[in-house]
């Protein structure tokens, strides 16, 4: 049985996590505020735009000189999945259960004979993958010296994918991150980013508000459009900015995703902490009055030995 010295010892290192989890979840949930608004706020934009890609190539998903971007370079052999998790821990299953969402879907594929390459963002997702897909993994991006997910990070991962495509090493280009719908539930997703026409919908565990069907159609109600310029000149721009916008918006979902279940994932451990700094206290308490009984014990057969 522990000394009560070890026990005051163990009691202080717990009261001391306590603190340490307590101040981690009030930090989270002081940033999960405006992740989420940050998050909400870049769903329409990302909807909409889904909104005006399917609107301008209506006419132009079966022609000759349709953008490979939208519809594909014809192939789809080689499938690139775009990982993106968090770079820190702490956050209960977030990061495995988008990492489970990507092994789900590199089975599949190579299942059906599929070859797979692997874009990591995040180190925590590249730690999970690299021990069974280190061959595959082609890049991994580490956003943890970056205090806010901006545009411009959006834009410089978007423009890497979009020359790998330009290049020819992959036919089908595919983001997984974690769709944020409250605290308590962060919901991992697929969704098609090249060919565009193929993504405007996603995959997900669960439906949610935001699973499926997410971009929809716009009803003209009869009214009919001419664009100047042409369709193909509004796609060429349109398009390589859908990726950065669909990136941009993952990002921010993961954010929001990743500060719910870090609070989530501390309460839990704070209130495992005083749970056991009750028990301790309690063994404390008891070790303590034992000893004394002890002691006297020992004093009274002392003096009545005299």
């Amino acid at each position: 049985m522990a000394s009560l010295k070890e026990l005051q010892n163990r009691i202080k290192s717990v009261k001391n996590t306590q603190k340490i989890t307590k101040a981690m979840q009030m930090v989270a949930a002081a940033k999960l505020r405006k992740a989420q608004e940050a998050a909400e706020r870049s769903r329409p934009y990302s909807d909409r735009i889904g909104a005006v890609i399917i609107n301008l190539s209506a006419s132009m998903a079966g022609s000759e000189g349709a953008p490979k971007l939208l519809v594909g370079n014809g192939a789809d052999q080689v499938h690139m999945l775009v990982v993106t998790t968090a770079d820190r821990g702490l956050c209960g299953g977030f990061n495995t259960n988008i990492v489970r969402k990507a092994r789900e879907e590199i089975t599949a594929l190579e299942a059906a004979g599929k070859t797979v390459k692997i874009f990591c963002i995040g180190k925590k997702g590249y730690d999970q993958l690299n021990r069974l897909y280190d061959d595959q993994i082609v890049k991994m991006v580490s956003l943890k010296e970056h205090k806010t997910i901006t545009g411009a990070i959006a834009a410089e991962l978007g423009g890497t994918i979009t020359s790998m495509f330009d290049a020819g090493e992959f036919d089908i280009c595919k983001l997984i991150y974690s769709q944020f719908e409250n605290v308590m539930t962060q919901t991992p997703t697929i969704k098609t980013m090249i060919p565009a026409y193929a993504g405007m919908g996603v995959e997900s565990e669960d439906e949610g508000p935001h699973a499926a069907d997410s971009v929809f159609a716009p009803d003209l109600q009869g009214a009919a459009y001419e664009y100047e310029p042409d369709e193909e000149g509004i796609l060429k721009v349109l398009l390589p900015r859908n990726i950065n916008t669909q990136i941009f918006s993952a990002l921010l979902e993961n954010s929001a995703g990743e500060m719910g279940s870090k609070m989530a994932a501390m309460d839990n451990a704070t209130r495992s902490a005083g749970d056991m700094i009750d028990k301790l206290t309690l063994t404390f308490n008891r070790s303590r009055q034992a000893q004394i009984t002890s002691e006297l014990i020992e004093i009274i057969s002392g003096a009545e030995a005299l």
